[in-house]
């Protein structure tokens, strides 16, 4: 039942809420000198961002019903606490290895949190302030990544990248003050009995997937490692359907999906986020390996977005109220798919015009589509099951993450290293290794008596990022448009038809 609510327990939602979104796409900005300082290959970077993404999806279902269980608030405080401990360590981290492991970890604490913010506005905010509360969460949601870029860019202008980790530590701990002070607590009383077998296969199914996308780019698409993470894909999706649909208490019933507002609405989400961190995690390494912009300089460039998408994000839950998702959703991802277009067809020589073009028209397309979406899985789902419609909305944000960041990473690896493929055969194995998996090298200063050819190499790998780059935005912008096609043509055609 709805209670009153302190004025600042949507601010402590919305400051927890940006602690998680922060990480994800935050450390973006630092994997050039990441590569730089640890030697890094381009398909560890990947890791380095998703390691976090998979664990983060894969345990979203189970926390969020955890959630429901034992205190939406209490899963809330749990999941900051993590936070805290593990991002700690992260300021002293000094290897590729513990770098993964640790944002695994955190991708623990981030699956507690997330989906307990929604649930909190969902289950504790009465009726009339509950759209305006929801349009807050999609606007941070949203716009909270770029504002994540800019703290982790302005660290980096005076410390190292492991600053990143000191910008986590703050956000969580001022978001655990508030949790513990304003935020209410609420639980689901029914006594049903946990999934967990449910839990673990939805883990294998996420984490399979993005396995075998990033292997197989640097092992090849019939590797073992490609071949087994399909293989446990493949395996765990009809058999988790079967368990769900068996289960007296699911954790995700399929039957959801006969709700057209519900399965559009994940779709939308799903594919919004692909297209958001897919283009993020390329186009920050862009900026600064081909353009030569410092990490401060680099996410400046990225300044207008927040400013289209939170407020923006206020203006579609107006909207939404009127327009279905149906023809809201699908302008937005329209727009989105436009501006990857844009993005795809960028030179060697950076242009304002052209970037903020592609700019504008991606964030106009993420808050357009993102807040009928998020409405109608909330308002899917009865009030006890709200941690997860929160998880499944959240699942389908941290899905479409880490397939965006693998699927993208994937193609820029293999356009790369297939581009460099001529130039290297004349290389010393050391050097030639080095160049062909990362175009990290291009800051390097040439060997002695190698000069001239390694200014050809660093051209080289400039257009082959940039072909790689291109192919990239390309698959975004054809994603984006088939998302589109299929909610104007399955989505409700009206708005309470969604409620």
């Amino acid at each position: 039942m709805p209670q009153k609510i302190h004025p600042l327990t949507l601010p402590a939602i919305a400051l927890s809420l940006m602690t998680v979104i922060s990480a994800v796409a935050g450390l973006n900005v630092a994997l050039p000198s990441i590569a730089r300082d640890l030697g890094a290959t381009q398909t560890q970077l990947t890791w380095i961002v998703d390691a976090y993404t998979v664990v983060f999806a894969g345990l979203l279902l189970i926390s969020g019903a955890l959630s429901d269980r034992f205190g939406r608030k209490n899963g809330l405080v749990f999941g900051l606490l993590i936070y805290i401990i593990v991002s700690s360590y992260g300021l002293f981290v000094n290897s590729v290895g513990n770098l993964i492991a640790l944002r695994a970890v955190m991708g623990i604490g981030a699956a507690f949190i997330m989906p307990s913010t929604l649930s909190v506005i969902t289950t504790s905010f009465p009726p009339e302030d509950r759209s305006r509360a929801v349009g807050v969460w999609v606007g941070v949601a949203g716009g909270g990544a770029f504002i994540g870029l800019f703290g982790s860019a302005f660290l980096m202008r005076y410390y190292s990248w492991h600053s990143f980790f000191a910008l986590n530590v703050v956000l969580a701990l001022l978001g655990l003050i508030g949790a513990l002070a304003v935020v209410p607590n609420s639980a689901d009383e029914t006594g049903r009995k946990l999934d967990v077998t449910g839990g673990l296969i939805s883990i294998a199914l996420v984490g399979g997937l993005v396995y075998g996308i990033i292997d197989g780019a640097e092992f090849g698409w019939s590797s073992l490692q490609s071949v087994l993470g399909f293989s446990v894909a493949l395996i765990a999706l009809p058999t988790f359907i079967l368990v769900e649909l068996k289960r007296q208490a699911p954790l995700l019933d399929p039957r959801l999906f006969t709700n057209r507002g519900f399965t559009m609405g994940s779709l939308s989400i799903m594919l919004q986020f692909f297209g958001q961190f897919g283009f993020i995690f390329v186009g920050l390494q862009f900026l600064q390996f081909v353009y030569g912009f410092t990490p401060w300089q680099a996410v400046l460039k990225l300044l207008l977005v927040p400013f289209i998408v939170l407020p923006m994000s206020r203006v579609a839950g107006v909207l939404s109220k009127r327009i279905p998702q149906k023809y809201l959703g699908s302008l937005g991802l329209t727009i989105l798919g436009c501006g990857m277009y844009v993005f795809s067809t960028m030179s060697l020589t950076f242009s304002y015009a052209h970037f903020w073009g592609g700019l504008a028209l991606f964030g106009f397309g993420m808050a357009l589509a993102s807040t009928p979406a998020t409405t109608a899985i909330t308002n899917s789902l009865p009030a006890e099951k709200q941690g997860v419609a929160s998880a499944v909305n959240d699942v389908s944000r941290e899905l479409g993450s880490a397939l965006g960041i693998a699927l993208v990473g994937a193609i820029l690896n293999s356009a790369y290293r297939s581009g460099m493929a001529e130039s290297v055969k004349q290389l010393p194995i050391k050097l030639a290794d080095q160049v062909s998996h990362s175009i990290a090298f291009t800051s390097m200063k040439a060997p002695a008596g190698m000069e001239v050819q390694f200014e050809s190499l660093r051209q080289k790998a400039f257009e082959s990022f940039q072909h790689g780059t291109m192919l990239s935005m390309r698959m975004i912008m054809i994603v984006a448009f088939a998302a589109a096609l299929t909610i104007f043509t399955f989505a409700p055609k009206k708005v309470h038809e969604i409620l």
